[in-house]
């Protein structure tokens, strides 16, 4: 294959967004048409209630390369993002939101950052539009990144993204029910880039995500793919152990040398609640490692498909 020849999926999560998807798509084809010579738009509805659906159908019906899923019930941005990475069918894949605030204009410059030597080309953004709360959780999400994916990836993090459809073949098997699009990609490859791109303020509604929604997803991404919880409860439970050890050889030393108790019963019965607040912790984090276990071993599955509206022969199937 020739090295300018090049093929690319691009992946939308879709949810409630019945208003964008039209210039979303417009424009998507509008700057692909000139930038490479295949490709293929797949929607993946994951559980819209705003009339999507009927949006989507309309999109298949005009145009054999818009392609689209619609999943069962809301499972998920990233859920909904390996379903259509898993569907992908040519050798490239971008990933992008569904509410403009990514220009489809910028993925020539990710297609140009993407060489021989990189697998991912994440699209920063310049100067990120998100409310000044999303900052600070944000922040903690980008910390757990740091700790699975490398701290100078983390730093480019970003839904815009385009990656070789090869690396899915690294999470071929993952069928957690928790998904992070960026630590699988991780796993396949350490060769990330990055380019700085546009980022628009919302035109339309308001962010699904909030800050329970936020803080959720930093713990998911603690627990689901790193142990640094462990090693911090066994770095506390050490300490604390060395500490107990000098309270009781204290504690020994001046009953053998004054013969009378250690005064100071309040100071005592606090190390005590301390240390019995410290193993409850630890035993807090074992439990979500267990949970997690539990549901892996239950089966449940990243994503349900419940219709492929992709049209047959100009078409639409349902």
């Amino acid at each position: 294959m020739p090295p300018d020849h090049r093929t690319l999926s691009v992946v939308v999560p879709v949810y409630n967004s019945a208003t964008t998807l039209t210039e979303l798509v417009d424009r998507l084809t509008a700057v692909l048409q000139p930038a490479v010579d295949v490709f293929e738009i797949i929607l993946v509805d994951d559980g819209s209630t705003d009339g999507s659906r009927a949006v989507l159908t309309q999109l298949t019906a005009r145009d054999a390369r818009t392609r689209a899923l619609v999943l069962s019930r809301n499972f998920g941005q990233h859920n909904a993002l390996l379903c259509g990475i898993r569907a992908a069918r040519h050798e490239l894949i971008v990933t992008l939101d569904d509410d403009l605030q990514n220009p489809p204009e910028d993925i020539p410059l990710l297609l140009g950052a993407l060489v021989d030597e990189v697998d991912v080309v994440y699209g920063t953004p310049r100067d990120r539009r998100h409310d000044g709360w999303r900052w600070g959780v944000s922040g903690i999400i980008r910390l757990a990144l740091a700790n699975v994916m490398g701290a100078t990836t983390a730093r480019w993090v970003s839904p815009y993204r385009l990656f070789r459809t090869s690396l899915r073949e690294a999470f071929a098997s993952y069928a957690s029910s928790f998904v992070s699009i960026d630590v699988l990609l991780s796993w396949g490859t350490t060769r990330f880039a990055s380019v700085p791109v546009d980022h628009h303020s919302r035109r339309v509604g308001r962010s699904t995500y909030r800050l329970g929604t936020l803080l959720a997803l930093a713990i998911n991404m603690i627990t689901g793919y790193s142990t640094l919880p462990l090693q911090l409860a066994s770095i506390v439970g050490f300490l604390g152990v060395v500490l107990g050890v000098a309270l009781f050889a204290l504690v020994l030393g001046r009953y053998l040398l004054h013969g009378s108790p250690v005064p100071g019963f309040p100071f005592l019965a606090s190390i005590v609640i301390v240390f019995s607040g410290t193993q409850l912790f630890a035993l807090g984090i074992i439990g979500e490692y267990l949970a997690r276990m539990h549901f892996r071993t239950m089966g449940r599955p990243p994503y349900v498909v419940r219709s492929d509206i992709t049209p047959v022969d100009g078409h639409p199937t349902t």
